[in-house]
């Protein structure tokens, strides 16, 4: 049990295989080393036990809010997803935004923990203390957002009033390894296949009801220091200021062209750095600029949507109409994210504003990553290209706008040859194909929309990321591009590893309050402490909290030891390396020096190629599991899964 503010000491286990709920507190001790949301829900995997079938019923699914979560702390509006991911093998973490969190915490819980599997389908409805199941089988094989609007109903709530319903499409029921959960607001827990794992267990959707119980901090002088300190920082950053700043401005899409700009742009499946590349290599008619936040702002933008407490309103709503064989299609829908464009968009060899929009309604009505669905489409056209598809029923041309459309779905119902195989990720198709050289994955999961030619801390930050290919493990970037908290060279590679330790740690303290990650384009070290401290009660220093992001990433990557994991897994598609495809225009001639970037982190973690040692687990007073079998004087071999 613990008193700490901003916890309500209350998760609730649900055994879906007896559909039982039963209800505990939260220890104290673990609260203090994991802090929340993802630390705590990565401890409660670890408890399951890493070797597990993702898919199988053994397989834990969590989840959780932060001592931060649905507070009056700036942007607490996340709620992180935690469970071995069905994509990488990996151990997972996805989090989203808007209200579910926030509501989450005032239905009076800090986390849900599913264990077990239902025979038929369900819902969880969360209410006033309580998680009730109920039949769902009247919205089995629905899209998101029908599902949303009857369970709504079904509850005798009003959706985004005082409902919140976080629930899974086909793609999730369907076992697509890259499906996602997706709430009221198109916030999607995106990445690691959470929503297949939603699937696997036969929950169809958690539905949560609440009025506004937000708690109040245990310490409200030092608490109104920090959050006063918070709010005075993210107003004066040339990046969140509300209604100023680029983020707030044009959302995650104002870096669509930055990174044309400075050659940093996947195109092509990455084979190119910008789409100015691409298009003055081979005389395309292709141009990021049609895509970018601020082309989206100035012809299609409709709305601008807040989460939970937060002043920058960076969510992007648009509203579309393209003709698809001859039907008009109307679309609306949030958000036109940077990732997603980029995915769907120049990575897949075309520019299309409108038809990426539609794009990004289907995946999430359909439940699956719009990142993983881009560069899966992506990795095909490369393979249709060099013939390695032909067996198949189908072939897909690069850019072909009209296909991409109707192969969302498809994938979704894993309906045809080619569906079916892209459902399986970047790994499954590359095991079947022999295209691994096609791939853009790391772990099994493919990379966001930074080129590692060109960022070199991304390079290093995608290698060592424990949930795979990443941005958000350690967003280098906010260095390299907007010179946050200072500007360093994304060219140079000395010293990346040092800066994505940084990042890692921070950013897995940003995770576990749970609280959204753009606040560390403004805040720091400094503000975190204040607001954790006051909210909870506590009295921990600065070193004291990154200690306790560094015990979360180790943890992290400890389970995925034990899982097999170690530094040959720390890798980056071969295109990206010496002897690769090299950089264009601003990045010519660029590879990623990996190999010097991992000597240098390792050290910096105390790792032995890869692989957590014993003497680290000990030194962050990580007293679960059996070990590694490894000591810093040993050369580093994984152990046996046994």
């Amino acid at each position: 049990m613990t008193d700490l503010g901003g916890f309500r000491d209350h998760v609730a286990h649900v055994d879906l295989t007896a559909g039982d709920v039963s209800y505990a507190g939260i220890d104290d001790e673990d609260a203090k080393k994991y802090i929340g949301a993802r630390g705590l829900g990565v401890k409660y995997v670890f408890d399951a036990g890493p070797d597990v079938d993702p898919m199988g019923p053994d397989n834990r699914l969590c989840f959780m809010n932060g001592p931060l979560t649905g507070t009056q702390t700036v942007m607490s509006g996340r709620i992180a997803v935690t469970t071995k991911s069905p994509l990488t093998g990996t151990v997972t973490d996805s989090h989203h935004g808007g209200w579910s969190g926030a509501r989450l915490k005032w239905a009076g819980f800090d986390g849900l923990v599913f264990d077990g599997a239902s025979d038929d389908p369900v819902y969880a409805v969360v209410e006033d203390g309580e998680v009730e199941l109920r039949d769902a089988s009247h919205v089995a094989g629905k899209g998101v957002h029908d599902t949303i609007d009857t369970l709504g109903e079904d509850v005798d709530g009003t959706v985004g009033r005082n409902v919140s319903v976080m629930a899974i499409g086909p793609g999730g029921e369907n076992g697509v390894k890259y499906a996602c959960i997706v709430n009221e607001d198109d916030r999607a827990s995106g990445r690691g296949g959470t929503g297949a794992v939603m699937g696997s267990k036969n929950l169809k959707a958690v539905v949560v009801k609440s009025g506004t119980k937000m708690p109040k901090p245990a310490d409200p002088e030092t608490f109104q220091e920090g959050y006063q300190q918070a709010m005075q920082v993210i107003q004066e950053s040339d990046v969140t200021a509300p209604n100023e700043g680029g983020l707030s401005l044009y959302g995650t899409n104002v870096l669509m062209n930055a990174g044309e700009e400075m050659d940093g742009l996947p195109t092509k499946n990455g084979k190119y750095t910008s789409t100015a590349a691409y298009r003055d290599a081979e005389g395309v008619d292709v141009d990021a600029e049609r895509v970018s936040g601020e082309n989206v702002r100035e012809n299609i933008l409709v709305d601008e949507p807040t989460c939970h407490s937060c002043p920058v309103a960076c969510k992007k709503e648009v509203e579309v109409s393209v003709m698809h064989k001859g039907e008009e299609l109307n679309v609306r829908t949030e958000s036109y994210e940077y990732e997603s464009a980029y995915a769907l968009g120049p990575n897949s060899a075309h520019t299309e504003r409108d038809e990426i929009a539609v794009m990004i309604e289907r995946c999430n009505d359909m439940g699956v990553d719009t990142i993983e669905m881009g560069n899966m489409m992506a990795m095909a056209m490369e393979m249709s290209e060099e013939g390695k598809l032909d067996d198949l029923d189908e072939q897909l041309d690069w850019g072909d706008t009209e296909r991409m459309i109707d192969l969302i779905d498809e994938t979704a119902q894993r309906d045809g040859e080619l569906p079916d195989a892209l459902a399986e990720g970047a790994n499954g198709l590359a095991e079947r194909f022999d295209a691994h050289d096609n791939s853009l994955a790391v772990k099994g999961q493919t990379i966001p929309a930074y080129d590692p030619r060109c960022m070199k801390g991304m390079g290093i930050a995608y290698a060592t990321s424990n949930r795979g290919a990443c941005h958000l493990r350690a967003y280098t970037p906010s260095a390299e591009i907007l010179g946050l908290p200072q500007k360093v060279d994304p060219y140079e590679y000395e010293g990346k590893g040092e800066l994505t330790i940084t990042f890692q740690d921070l950013h897995a303290i940003s995770d576990s309050f749970d609280i959204c990650k753009f606040n560390a384009f403004a805040e720091g070290i400094e503000e975190y402490v204040m607001q954790y401290n006051g909210m909870t009660g506590l009295d921990v220093t600065e070193d004291e909290l990154i200690e306790a992001g560094k015990r979360i990433y180790t943890l992290e990557r400890y389970y995925n030891n034990l899982n097999g994991f170690d530094g040959e897994d720390d890798s980056l598609p071969a295109r990206f390396l010496e002897g690769g495809i090299p950089g264009q225009g601003a990045s010519e001639g660029e590879y990623c020096e990996l190999p010097e970037m991992k000597a240098e982190y390792y050290e910096g973690r105390g790792w032995v190629n890869g692989v957590v040692p014993d003497e680290k687990l000990d030194e962050l007073d990580i007293d679960i599991g059996p070990g590694t079998g490894v000591s810093s004087g040993d050369s580093g071999v994984a152990p046996a899964d046994d």
